[in-house]
């Protein structure tokens, strides 16, 4: 009688898998794939880029149309890169909001809160994404609305003078304006976790409320306004004659364009703190 031999075949065995602690930099690069992979970063930063180019080219054509044969005096050409700053601080406000609305309307922010459970330095990488690509492209901005401007160059006389301190602040100030800006807006948008009302919120803050609180004779409003953030932080933007004639308007705070900036700063980091603290706190 014989018996039949069996022959057991070796079960293969999965490869080893390596897991790797979670860091702040592993954080900052899971982020940042995550932003540029979603289709509304791009179209934000590109209107962005169309906006200034597109605003200081029709400021520059509409400024050497109406000079009729008289003299002009010449212009900086840091006032033409910076004349889209109205239109792209609103495309840049919408791409803060986004960057952590869009988690929650998706439902993927239980997956990202359930890689970094900390939360914190979540909502800290988002942040360093959103400056570094809010900063990258106000300066891609700024060298194509110096390109769109050159057929009215010699018109206007625009220079560029570093060795100017105004025109340098204003130079440097601009993608720092607009990173504070957009910093604010992730951190409403953290807040309020939708993305229309920290959108409608945010606009509301820059435009409608800033505006009436200048617009109003009250005493309790011109005493608030140098403090609103939009307000304060645009001191940075603004020539010695500008902020000198609109310290004359009013009789309410003085700042100096940096402590202006320091302001909107402080925006950022009383709503950026509160945001972290409630992101801990509620359910994702």
């Amino acid at each position: 009688m014989s018996a039949a031999t069996a022959t057991l075949t070796p079960t293969p065995t999965a490869p080893a898998v390596t897991v790797r602690p979670v860091s702040f930099a592993r954080t900052v690069h899971a982020e940042w794939i995550k932003f540029w992979t979603v289709r509304s970063t791009w179209w934000t930063l590109a209107a962005t880029v169309v906006v200034m180019a597109g605003i200081a080219a029709l400021a520059a054509w509409g400024t050497a149309s109406g000079i009729d044969g008289e003299p002009l005096q010449p212009m900086s050409l840091v006032a033409l890169m910076t004349s889209g700053k109205s239109l792209a601080e609103l495309t840049v406000a919408v791409l803060g909001v986004l960057a952590i609305t869009g988690e929650y309307s998706t439902g993927m922010i239980r997956s990202t809160f359930a890689a970094g459970p900390r939360r914190t330095p979540v909502l800290a990488a988002k942040a360093v994404v959103l400056s570094v690509a809010v900063v990258a492209t106000t300066a891609i901005g700024m060298a194509l609305s110096t390109v769109t401007t050159l057929p009215w160059k010699d018109t206007l006389g625009a220079g560029l003078d570093l060795g100017d301190s105004e025109q340098l602040r204003i130079l440097v100030g601009f993608p720092l304006y607009l990173m504070a800006v957009g910093l604010l807006s992730l951190a409403i948008g953290a807040l309020l976790r939708r993305t229309a009302g920290a959108v409608a919120s945010v606009l509301g803050l820059l435009l409608v409320i800033e505006t009436v609180f200048m617009m109003v004779p009250l005493r309790f409003f011109e005493l608030v306004s140098p403090f609103l953030p939009a307000t304060a932080g645009s001191r940075l933007l603004m020539d010695a004659d500008t902020i000198a004639a609109m310290d004359a308007a009013k009789d309410a705070a003085h700042l100096t364009p940096w402590q202006g900036y320091g302001v909107l700063v402080a925006w950022v980091v009383v709503l950026g703190t509160l945001a972290a603290v409630l992101l801990r706190r509620r359910d994702a």
